[in-house]
């Protein structure tokens, strides 16, 4: 798939760097400003099972 990806993008080895961290950072905005914040009520982390008795 990555090599798919960087057959596919343009320019040269420099510029083909530079757009592959480009999109690296816009897919790790869309995860942490939209996808994760909409899992996480979803996620069974502030489920407790230890009682404080």
């Amino acid at each position: 798939m990555y090599g798919w990806i960087w057959r596919h993008l343009p320019g040269n080895a420099w510029v083909r760097a530079l757009i592959s961290i480009v999109l690296v950072l816009a897919i790790v905005y869309v995860l942490f400003q939209y996808v994760f914040p909409w899992a996480e009520p979803l996620l069974p982390f502030n489920d407790v099972t230890v009682d404080g008795q």
